[in-house]
């Protein structure tokens, strides 16, 4: 049994996302990942470029300096090299959509550069080899590529172990040294200089990773903050409209593909506009917002399993409140496993957070409906039309209530 979770656990973590129904999030890690693999190819694309044309002219120059013999020797190497660096990225092109949800593949992709890099590396005379460069390269790579820092101070780490791993066994005799023309072979003996050379050379990996951070950080932060402008909502932190609705038609194609129930929930605020006229709109503002933040809680409280939240809530328009509750295949021990008890569950708790709550010392409560796929529709309108009578059936009974599919309110009813 104990076995059986290691094992799970460790399938999970190689995963973008596990669950067996991803949710919008999940979907768009996800699509992130296959971006950033997709990238990755590219970029190997144009060093292998630039590596036959580098191969091809820097062959014909140095096959006239030095014998056949020789030539053939040094060169066979580098040219398998080159050819197995082909044949992988044309794998990886073939293949990444269909393996975009392995997490690790990026660094899989930058270990095998790196192992390509250190045996060029060695038969290229180790201490003296041009291909160390190729090394920043892959770190700045890693640096623009992989979403943390430790995965790129990682890729440091490796690259540094590599080619350490190859000056230390020549320098011991555990590697024949490959003689190299044009250079002093003796100094691949001399402690000293080796050490020396692999100092420098780690510095500039270390330099490479750090700025290409401190670069990427930047970009990051800002993609993020035209990401936050274009869905979410300024004065709530929910998202808007325009992504509910993003997300309400690709959960509903999603519900339809799988056979699945997919719920929406909508809230909308009792009275919000008489508060808007008796003490400003500043307040009613604060109320709304305050409400958003209850919508949130309601949302984190009620999941007992401790996996991420699926629900996507968002500001709908107005003092509506919308939430896209799709139906998660739960997790050994999870609680969930109907996405209508779901967003019941979380309806009710931000219906009971609201009338306990104030804002400067002002109540306000909420109604909520909850429409089901595919019961009350088979389209985000459909559904959208579903909730909203439900809504207008709530405030004919009084409001601060939550109604149902299949338990209609009575205006004598208290929930």
């Amino acid at each position: 049994m104990v076995t059986g979770r290691i094992v799970k656990r460790i399938a999970r973590a190689a995963k973008v996302s596990w669950r067996e129904q991803p949710t919008q999030y999940d979907i768009e890690a996800i699509r992130a990942n296959i971006e950033r693999v997709g990238t990755v190819i590219r970029v190997r694309w144009a060093i292998v470029a630039a590596l036959a044309i580098f191969s091809v002219v820097a062959a014909l120059v140095y096959a006239r300096a030095v014998e056949l013999s020789v030539f053939l020797q040094n060169m066979i190497v580098p040219a398998v090299a080159l050819v197995f660096v082909i044949a992988y990225n044309t794998f990886y092109q073939a293949t990444y959509r269909r393996l975009g949800n392995i997490a690790f593949l990026n660094h899989a992709q930058l270990l095998l550069d790196m192992v390509v890099v250190t045996v060029l590396v060695y038969y290229s005379g180790g201490v003296y080899s041009w291909f160390t460069t190729m090394y920043l390269l892959f770190v700045l790579e890693a640096a623009f590529i992989l979403p943390r820092r430790g995965d790129v101070w990682l890729v440091v780490a490796v690259a540094a172990i590599m080619y350490g791993g190859v000056l230390l066994a020549e320098w011991a005799g555990w590697l024949r040294h490959v003689e190299m023309p044009f250079v002093e072979n003796y100094l691949w003996r001399h402690g000293t200089y080796v050490l020396v050379r692999y100092l420098w050379e780690v510095t500039m990996l270390c330099g490479a990773a750090t700025v290409g951070m401190l670069m990427m950080r930047r970009i990051r932060e800002r993609e993020q903050e035209l990401q936050e402008c274009s869905f979410t909502d300024e004065l709530t932190g929910l998202f808007n409209r325009q992504y509910f609705h993003r997300v309400l038609d690709a959960e509903v194609e999603r519900a339809r593909r799988s056979g699945r129930e997919l719920a929406l929930l909508v809230a909308d605020l009792d009275g919000l506009a008489d508060i808007d006229d008796r003490f400003g709109i500043d307040i009613g503002d604060e109320v709304l917002a305050r409400a958003c933040e209850l919508m949130r809680e309601a949302i984190a409280t009620t999941r007992t399993d401790g996996s991420p939240a699926p629900e996507v809530a968002c500001r709908v328009g107005g003092d509506e409140i919308g939430v896209i509750v799709p139906s998660v295949a739960a997790e050994e021990g999870g609680e969930w496993s109907s996405a209508a008890s779901r967003a019941a569950v979380i309806a009710e708790a931000f219906r009971a957070a609201m009338e306990r709550a104030t804002t400067h010392g002002i109540s306000a409560t909420a109604s909520v409906a909850v429409a089901v796929f595919p019961h009350d529709g088979l389209s985000a309108d459909q559904l959208l039309d579903a909730a909203d009578a439900r809504l207008a059936e709530a405030a004919r009974c009084g409001g601060n209530r939550v109604v149902v599919p299949g338990e209609p309110c009575e205006e004598e009813a208290v929930l």
